[in-house]
């Protein structure tokens, strides 16, 4: 394959596009706001975030290079097919759960990120345990961007697949850096345009190759390989059920789903939003999955591709960078991946700043520089891009599959984060004693069932493993939902039962060394029915969050009583005195 001109041309055509609408929005945001509260603008946007961008960002919270390629590459490999492609089902479900229970009493209460409600109840260091899941699963996101933008242009313009994924990262990390959700919602708009229009134009034109057979014949029959519906097995069923679960419940936990929720202008706004996503996910996945399915009806060897086919040449991962390649027309070919390639580059930015944002805030901030300026905060945001994307990069480069970043991206989230999430919102008298240990009985029970991606092998042999011809042990019992049920049900009853024990006397109050149940704060903290349904919190362990104005929408939502509440107590005053 020869080094094509014109698709190094499509690439940088649509790469500036797309830079450039970046820096235009960058621009914006300096020029809308004060810069006495720079790095809030950076984080949640001065929360005026519309309906109309509003919806393409959080669409695109999920639609990108690993959604796209991953769900082509599930409907192609015959082991698998459409019956598994679980993402686009999987994280639809998520959004509409995130915006029926998550996002009112997370917009509500004016927070700046998602580990400012773990941090208030829990205390810092809690919250600084809950980063660590929560970054792995933000850089494995990041990782799949890459792996999948790194392969298209490889495909494109013929060079080596990890030289593309580092050229890519480097790309998407200094475009990041240009600045602020203002960029990233922004940009988004465009990144959606390019995915819709380029797929869809692309998709007649490959179905119509003479190489291709009936999608419609290749679905329930055999031709070149297994039909692309695929099948799921009766031994296979509590695997999918596993899988599922974790996409749909561990879609919701994600900084990059409530940086959106916290930056639009209402509570209703970001259940709204929500819906319109989950609706935008299903619709972006309909072309990747006949790409998928094209993939699976052509015989390659009267193409341009040849022998052996792509799986053969384990290629199944670059399935639909190559569909458009050697299937459609040279300039729909290039116009096609140079969009797809540009929009999967906007989609890395999302995930890098959701894991500054976090660092910068609630590690940086407030655990250990309480009185740092803004613009301090600003730059340590700056430094963890470069150094996020540099993790996020070498992840891509040691991963097999695109698909198999997926679940590892949401593994962790969906074992640890969520079932402390359920607490923290909706479990009344949960606390830091029951948060830590829900938090390693969880990770534990993950780490002893063994990753195949990972090579890790099981020390815990759930009913139903069996060993494949990679002499891997593969888990055919749930063991994954097991474990955030058991993370679940640990912080609840290990919570009550610290209470108990202290409460009761049975425990002397000095052995309280984490401060959860005889604190001074311990009555607030631990009414959790008062954090939601009420507007009398106290943000007293977080730093001081200053609502931003935006110039352009004088009437922007700001939960004014979350920030300027002061209890009139006689026992809080009297506390706040000394």
């Amino acid at each position: 394959m020869a080094f094509h001109v014109e698709g190094l041309v499509a690439i940088v055509v649509f790469y500036l596009a797309i830079l450039a609408v970046g820096i235009w929005a960058a621009w914006k945001t300096k020029n809308t706001g004060s810069e006495g509260d720079r790095s809030e603008a950076i984080i949640v946007g001065g929360r005026d975030i519309g309906l109309l961008v509003g919806g393409f960002t959080m669409t695109a919270t999920w639609v990108g290079g690993g959604y796209i390629n991953g769900t082509a590459e599930a409907v192609y490999v015959p082991d698998y097919g459409l019956a598994w492609a679980q993402a686009p089902i999987g994280y639809s479900l998520s959004l509409i759960l995130g915006g029926l229970f998550f996002a009112k009493p997370m917009r509500s209460k004016g927070y700046v990120t998602m580990l400012d409600p773990f941090q208030q109840l829990y205390g810092k260091r809690m919250g600084g345990l809950l980063f660590i899941p929560a970054l792995m699963g933000e850089m494995f996101w990041a990782a799949a961007i890459f792996s999948a933008l790194g392969a298209t242009i490889s495909v494109i313009i013929d060079i080596n697949v990890n030289i593309s994924v580092i050229i890519s990262a480097l790309i998407a990390t200094m475009y990041t850096l240009v600045g602020g959700l203002y960029s990233v919602a922004y940009t988004d708009v465009v990144q959606l345009f390019c995915i819709f229009l380029g797929l869809w134009i692309s998709v007649p034109f490959a179905m119509s190759h003479p190489a291709v057979t009936d999608i419609g014949l290749t679905a329930v029959h055999q031709v070149y390989q297994a039909p692309w519906l695929g099948s799921i097995n009766s031994l296979d069923i509590y695997t999918w059920l596993d899988n599922f679960f974790l996409l749909t419940l561990g879609g919701i936990p994600w900084q990059a789903y409530f940086q959106r929720v916290l930056s639009s202008s209402s509570a209703t706004y970001a259940q709204v939003l929500s819906f319109l996503a989950a609706f935008g996910c299903l619709v972006m996945a309909l072309p990747a999955v006949l790409i998928g399915a094209i993939g699976a009806s052509t015989a390659w060897n009267q193409t341009e591709y040849g022998v052996p086919d792509p799986k053969s040449k384990k290629e199944a991962d670059m399935i639909l960078p190559i569909v458009l390649q050697y299937l459609c027309p040279v300039y729909i070919s290039f116009f096609g991946l140079g969009a797809v390639s540009a929009a999967v580059m906007s989609s890395a930015d999302s995930s890098i700043l959701s894991a500054s944002s976090m660092f910068a805030r609630n590690i940086y901030q407030l655990s250990f520089r309480q009185n740092a300026s803004d613009r301090e905060i600003v730059w340590v945001m700056r430094i963890t891009v470069l150094l996020f994307g540099a993790s996020a990069t070498a992840m891509a480069l040691l991963a097999s599959s695109v698909y198999g970043l997926w679940y590892l991206s949401s593994d962790l989230v969906y074992i640890i984060i969520f079932p402390q999430l359920l607490c923290v919102l909706f479990i009344k008298g949960t606390n830091t004693y029951g948060a830590i240990a829900g938090y390693l009985f969880g990770l534990v029970l993950r780490i002893t069932g063994g990753e195949p991606y990972l090579y890790l092998q099981p020390l815990i042999f759930y009913p139903g493993w069996y060993q494949d011809d990679n002499n891997l042990y593969i888990q055919r019992f749930p063991f994954k939902t097991l474990a955030m049920l058991t993370s679940f049900f640990t912080n609840v009853i290990v919570s009550y039962l610290a209470k108990y024990l202290f409460e009761s006397g049975t425990l002397p109050p000095k052995l309280d060394f984490l401060d959860a149940v005889v604190a001074r704060y311990s009555r607030e903290h631990m009414d959790k029915a008062t954090l939601v349904k009420s507007d009398n919190i106290v943000l007293n362990e977080l730093a001081p969050v200053n609502p931003r104005h935006s110039l352009t929408l004088s009437s922007t939502f700001t939960n004014k009583e979350a920030f300027n509440y002061v209890d009139s107590s006689p026992e809080l005053s009297n506390t706040e005195d000394n």
